[in-house]
């Protein structure tokens, strides 16, 4: 009997674990450290390069339609308006597995040779997968955290970023250095996690728990040992001559391992609750016969018609109610949130500020060969960028939620302020001042990563959350439009000519499919001058929002949440 005892209080407590909402947390860290498939194109466009016969303007084709798939999430938010997470998650793992599926099998040459539009689709909708996961775990994480919601973008879009140096150290654990089986690996791991998952992710109701933030802190120091960890295998590995792959699986064991420690987390919380749970059941006073509450008074036809002509007058008036939107923090229609001045500022001073920063990380490279900078340098912190990255995800996402509770530090403002950090790094980069190009790469990674997590949590705050899974998406779109605009039109355009002024200077006459190359301060100095103004720009119009909402985020913008949450602990959903 003690056996069968304790028996089954075990296996309640692995349901309860498994159905609480900590581990929900933790499954979606899992899913996003698997769902940045995109920041590791850099790893395998050389053997699509060479195995399709690509020239290079066809590759950054290529990379523009995986960073199009990646950022244009509008259809996974309408689809998540109308069906649970899970629906969202199987979607998202279909749209991986096929979409890199199909170039692992154009690239072994599994299949007939795939044309460059077929590529094209085939990335992009590998890519697309990406904001289908966001949707699925960060907004479903978002909603079920109100509070926190700062803490939890931060978090959860750190992962992201170190998701490309995850996937690395256990691709080259199980498949050593073969980079073809880099694209099969993207291909079904992220789609297997989304799987085992699937029902793990969905919404709760929303719970007060007194020690909410600090087990958010705790699983923010375990991520801060993984990107410590991560950081340093990549020095090590940038710097030995030969890496072998026993080390590799060592290095990847060590990741997995802090990458599930936050299970020990969840286990400890669940079982806190569960005291929690079981003291309150016993100093309960429950009486034997309870006064059932006096019947609700019958709806009579009359009272009914009016609500139902109330609804269809709602329905009708949707699209005139666009223009004439509710207060700042209530629950915005998605019409209302699209044609709001505060959406059009807050996307304007978006394109200008991710624009300017995804500019300058994708050219780093480039970037550190026209300056002169060795091979193995150049290589260490263009690997580094994702940790730095990271680093300022959970720094303004941590950081403005403490800033915005104790001292109503406005999140607006502290993205004013990002915009114009990473001005400094744009500057250095236009200047070319010797050595500062390792200053630039943190200062750039750094402000890119910061500003996710305060556009996501902005537009949470300013139009609510019950279209917030199509929101979150629209603000997405300003990568792709910033990127083409600053990185194809303006570097890319300058880049070529001075390159081709040089060639000019010094009488070589490029061959067909020759690719351009540029060396000196000259080949980025205009363009970076142009993305300085572009990014200071953004600060200004930055700041328009900062005016516009200052009384909101001067008030208690969390208060509806606390007035109808639950104070005890409740176990499934």
């Amino acid at each position: 009997m003690v056996m069968m005892g304790n028996y089954r209080r075990g296996a309640e407590m692995v349901i309860q674990i498994l159905n609480g909402r900590w581990f929900m947390v933790f499954a979606s860290f899992l899913i996003m450290s698997a769902a940045g498939a995109t920041y590791m194109f850099g790893l395998y466009s050389s053997e699509i390069k060479k195995s399709l016969g690509y020239d290079q303007s066809t590759l950054n084709l290529l990379s523009f339609f995986k960073d199009l798939g990646s950022n244009v999430g509008v259809l996974s938010g309408l689809i998540a308006e109308v069906t649970p997470p899970w629906f969202v998650l199987s979607i998202g793992s279909l749209l991986n597995f096929f979409g890199y599926f199909m170039i692992w099998m154009g690239v072994t040459k599994r299949i007939s040779r795939p044309t460059v539009w077929q590529m094209c689709l085939y990335i992009c909708i590998g890519a697309n997968s990406q904001s289908f996961a966001n949707t699925g775990a960060l907004v479903t994480c978002v909603k079920n955290f109100p509070e926190s919601r700062g803490v939890v973008l931060g978090l959860l879009k750190g992962f992201v970023g170190l998701s490309g140096a995850i996937i690395t150290q256990i691709f080259h654990a199980i498949y050593g250095d073969d980079t073809q089986s880099l694209i099969l690996l993207i291909a079904w791991l992220p789609a297997v996690i989304s799987v085992v998952f699937v029902r793990t992710i969905r919404i709760m109701k929303v719970v007060r728990q007194q020690n909410e933030l600090k087990v958010f802190y705790d699983l923010l120091y375990i991520s801060l040992g993984l990107a410590a960890f991560l950081m340093l295998i990549i020095i090590v590995e940038k710097s030995v001559h030969h890496f072998p792959r026993s080390e590799y699986v060592g290095s990847a064991a060590v990741v997995l391992f802090l990458l599930f420690l936050p299970l020990a987390i969840v286990i400890r919380e669940e079982y806190r609750m569960k005291n929690k749970s079981s003291l309150s059941l016993n100093i309960k006073v429950v009486t034997d016969n309870p006064i059932p509450p006096p019947p609700a008074p019958a709806a009579s036809l009359h009272d009914s018609a009016p609500k139902k002509q109330e609804e269809k007058q709602e329905e009708v008036s949707c699209l005139k109610s666009a223009f004439d939107p509710p207060e700042r923090g209530e629950d915005y229609t998605i019409l209302q949130a699209l044609f709001s001045l505060d959406m059009l500022v807050l996307f304007v001073a978006t394109i200008c500020g991710v624009g300017g920063t995804l500019t300058a990380i994708d050219n780093l490279g480039q970037i550190g060969e026209s300056l002169g900078y060795p091979t193995k340098s150049i290589s260490t912190f263009v690997s580094l960028v994702s940790i730095w990255n990271y680093l300022g995800r959970v720094t303004s996402g941590f950081g403005s939620e403490y800033l915005l509770n104790k001292y109503k530090f406005p999140r607006p403002l502290m993205l004013t302020l990002t915009l114009a950090l990473s001005c400094v790094g744009h500057v250095l980069i236009a200047f070319g001042v010797p050595n500062s190009l390792y200053f630039a790469s943190v200062v750039i990674g750094f402000c890119f990563g910061a500003q996710w997590p305060l556009l996501f949590a902005i537009i949470s705050e300013i139009f609510g959350l019950k279209y917030y899974s199509t929101l979150y998406n629209f603000g997405s779109v300003a990568s792709p439009i910033g990127s083409y605009l600053l990185n194809v039109k303006v570097a890319g355009n300058l880049y070529d000519r001075e390159a081709e002024r040089q060639m000019k200077v010094l009488g070589i006459v490029r061959k067909a499919g020759e690719d351009l190359n540029c060396v000196g301060v000259e080949c980025f100095k205009m363009a970076f001058l142009i993305i300085t103004g572009v990014t200071v720009f953004g600060v200004f119009v930055s700041l328009i929002l900062v005016v516009r909402t200052r009384r909101f985020y001067a008030g208690d913008i969390y208060k509806k949440f606390r007035d109808t949450e639950t104070e005890m602990p409740v176990q499934g959903t």
